[in-house]
């Protein structure tokens, strides 16, 4: 495997986009021994970008999700909790691969042409590409793993809190929004940030997944896994992936961490909770 410095722009140039296209990058994937580490060093930091389109989205969208399905299994009403519980139950018991082949086959199996409501015809067909169909099976998996976390803290609020807040005359959404919901992120966030480094973490699933890469539009693994196939030494390409995934999982803790502080700015700096890494290799 050689390495010359020389050729490693014409890697950059060509290669630093080719997992969002063809027309951005070279338009076939280098073979042989044609390969040089500039090659697999830029080809897989490509790949990167939907790693993090993967993690970025379904976090973000999730976020959402997660705080109402723990609000939900916190109701007292059945017709709220129990679909609540329900949801978090059956994405928690379930391995994540296995709902990637699940939704899969679920969305290949409607009609291609589309779904027909009234005079409407919705496609279906784009579903099954992994920068949908996987994004949604991340979404729905880190909403259920997210919501109780948030479901958690919310019965972990002290009660004082609440009891401060009804003094005040708080009720309902101002009650929620000014003491409630800060208090359970404050509390919840050094797990929930557990979960953001799992997720992406999680990501590289998509390569094993039964979505396909769509015209080569592969993550940073699906190339990896191309080099070791074309050099037969694996010992460059998956290390490359470790390291950069290394360096994602730092990043993750650096905003996550900014977030924290400012979520406990308020209390004195030895009752901050500080945020402990534990990877979650089993779920």
């Amino acid at each position: 495997m050689s390495v010359d410095l020389a050729t490693c722009y014409e890697s950059f140039s060509g290669l630093i986009l080719r997992s969002l296209g063809r027309d951005l990058g070279d338009r076939v994937l280098p073979r042989g021994l044609e390969i040089n580490v500039c090659d697999q060093v830029f080809l897989i930091a490509s790949g990167l970008v939907w790693n993090v389109y993967f993690a970025a989205l379904a976090l973000f969208f999730g976020f959402f999700l997660a705080t109402a399905v723990a609000l939900g299994k916190a109701s007292p009403s059945k017709w709220l909790r129990k679909p609540a519980e329900w949801f978090t139950f059956l994405f928690r018991g379930s391995p994540l691969f296995v709902q990637f082949f699940f939704v899969y086959e679920a969305l290949v199996l409607l009609p291609r042409a589309g779904i027909e409501i009234g005079p409407i015809t919705l496609e279906t067909q784009w579903m099954t590409r992994a920068w949908a169909g996987a994004l949604f099976v991340l979404f729905l998996n880190t909403s259920a793993y997210s919501a109780e976390i948030f479901y958690g803290a919310l019965k972990s609020i002290p009660k004082g809190d609440i009891e401060a807040a009804d003094a005040y005359g708080l009720t309902g959404w101002s009650k929620f929004r000014r003491v409630v919901w800060p208090t359970m992120l404050r509390l919840a966030w050094p797990s929930y940030t557990n979960e953001a480094i799992f997720l992406l973490h999680a990501t590289t699933l998509v390569f094993f997944s039964a979505f396909p890469a769509w015209q080569q539009m592969g993550d940073a693994l699906y190339y990896a896994n191309y080099f070791a196939s074309q050099t037969f030494n694996p010992f460059i390409a998956y290390p490359l992936v470790g390291f950069y995934f290394i360096l994602l999982t730092l990043l993750v803790i650096g905003l996550f961490g900014l977030v924290n502080r400012r979520l406990n700015r308020h209390l004195p700096r030895k009752a901050r909770a500080k945020f402990r890494f534990k990877p979650q290799y089993i779920r």
